[in-house]
């Protein structure tokens, strides 16, 4: 084999390799995970529920608004997290608030769901936030 041959075959694999690699890492939702809980409580939660989930945002004292104290939903579920009611009570699918009278509360589902890189990631999301907000329970 001609030097020059091996030289460009030991250049071009790795890179060709390197490509590959980071090509179905981007293609893969089980490895590519660009939501995290944190960031979106922060962005769409905290203004009312607060930072720390316990109800004191900036915006939690709007007239015949209360943000309910997060932090304690296990508390008042004999201990365990309601994930699915949580999750669908964000998602705006829970059927229940509606006979309590109006949704206070925005409905967050349509927005999750958007797509973004012809992936729509609104499972990963409210998945994401609820565990986010079972993370604050406080015990």
């Amino acid at each position: 084999m001609r030097p020059g041959l091996i030289l460009t075959l030991l250049c071009v694999v790795p890179i060709a390799g390197f490509c590959q690699t980071h090509a179905s890492r981007d293609n893969n939702p089980q490895v590519r995970n660009p939501i995290e809980g944190g960031r979106i409580f922060q962005y769409y939660c905290a203004a009312c529920h607060g930072a720390d989930g316990q109800g004191n945002g900036h915006a939690a004292t709007a007239p015949g608004h209360a943000a309910p104290d997060l932090t304690v939903i296990s508390r008042k579920n004999s201990g365990k997290f309601p994930y699915s009611r949580v999750k669908d009570v964000i998602e705006g699918t829970d059927t229940r608030l509606a006979a309590h009278g109006d949704r206070k509360m925005p409905v967050w589902g349509p927005i999750f769901h958007e797509v973004e890189a012809d992936q729509d990631w609104g499972e990963v999301r409210l998945d994401a936030v609820t565990r986010y907000i079972e993370s604050m329970q406080r015990k």
